[in-house]
């Protein structure tokens, strides 16, 4: 099962899917789930495998895009200017590589530039460069060419970066741990569980770098009664951070959020999770974020409000070209996703919004 899911996360970072344009991402969820259940979309590209016939709705959902950049202007010497579509750090950008996907799916490989260091004031040298200082790189010599390899305004830009095990056993680096991890995560537990007592949705939404966006609508379609949202979030065990006041540690466990700004999670429902993962000896780590947000944020506001939660595998350096994650922090938020599912009956279910 291990050996699958790493497998299965490989191909998953490696797809081009960045917000709006989910399709390769989708198509591995199709493919990996087609003979499991019933599947099914939203209008806006949503997607879904439902298993089991009666009981609660019980959701696992990981977003399916990945930040990246869409086609701004094609210069007249046929470097391309950008608009990013997720959050972006100046500092670490330049001189990565990115893909250009045209209309007809061709990849064009290209270099994220701004002008040359030596042609810089001090003062730009010792600054943040804001993307719209920077250009990429395909090496079409004027507009008329890029337009004639099939680059045009809108296309999707894509981060590169190969799958890499790293020395340290379990370690790997790549691109897009935030959310592929989720997208892993949520297909592994529709191949694995058994929901003869609930009705089990495992789920990928769309736009989530953008404002949480395709949780919105596919909650409105599925209307479950509970969600687990499996994501990628930030580690925090790196030089700089306080790491007595780590939460987010590489090869500590599955993450369990109780609060971000963006959602405070069910309490009922969190405790939940935490009794579950001690319950079943999973390693796990307790956060409480002061940033960041997730599909929670949409799905706890949806209809007439789903209790909701976060189990995360911790990854070093999201949003840029390459982050780290330890493969074992994965394989517990699998295990802890089946578990809860296992114990998600209706009884169970009901007292998470049993208030009066």
């Amino acid at each position: 099962m291990q050996k699958k899911g790493l497998q299965l996360l490989e191909s998953l970072t490696q797809a081009h899917s960045v917000p709006g344009y989910e399709d390769e991402v989708r198509e591995i969820f199709v493919n990996e789930l087609k003979e499991r259940g019933e599947l099914g979309s939203d209008h806006s590209g949503s997607v879904y495998c439902k298993r089991g016939q009666s009981g609660p709705r019980v959701m696992v959902a990981g977003h399916m895009d990945e930040i990246g950049f869409r086609v701004q202007a094609i210069l007249p010497n046929g470097f391309l200017k950008m608009v990013p579509v997720g959050g972006w750090w100046g500092h670490t950008l330049l001189s990565q590589p990115v893909e250009v996907k045209t209309s007809t799916g061709e990849k064009i490989p290209g270099v994220i530039c701004s002008r040359p260091p030596h042609f810089l004031s001090e003062a730009e040298r010792n600054s943040v460069l804001g993307v719209g200082s920077m250009f990429i790189d395909i090496t079409a010599g004027s507009r008329s060419e890029a337009q004639a390899w099939g680059v045009a305004l809108g296309d999707p830009v894509c981060p590169v970066s190969p799958w890499t095990p790293m020395k340290q056993k379990d370690c790997y680096m790549t691109k897009a741990f935030d959310n592929r991890v989720g997208m892993a995560g949520a297909i592994q537990v529709g191949q694995e569980a058994l929901p003869d007592h609930c009705q089990l949705y495992v789920a990928g939404t769309v736009q989530e770098e953008l404002g949480l966006r395709g949780a919105k609508t596919l909650a409105n379609l599925i209307k479950p009664d509970v969600a687990i949202v499996l994501e990628g979030p930030p580690a925090d065990d790196t030089p700089g951070m306080p790491l007595s006041e780590s939460q987010g540690s590489l090869g500590s466990g599955v993450q369990i959020r109780l609060h971000d700004p963006s959602a405070i999670m069910n309490p009922r429902l969190a405790r939940f999770a935490i009794e579950t993962a001690k319950a079943e000896n999973i390693p796990h780590q307790v956060t409480v974020r002061t940033s960041g947000g997730t599909d929670a944020g949409s799905f706890s506001l949806a209809n007439d409000g789903i209790p909701s939660v976060v189990l995360g595998t911790p990854a070093r350096y999201i949003h840029s070209h390459n982050g780290i994650i330890n493969a074992r922090d994965y394989h517990a938020m699998v295990d802890l996703s089946l578990a809860m599912v296992a114990r998600l009956n209706q009884a169970t279910v009901d007292e998470f919004t049993r208030f009066i």
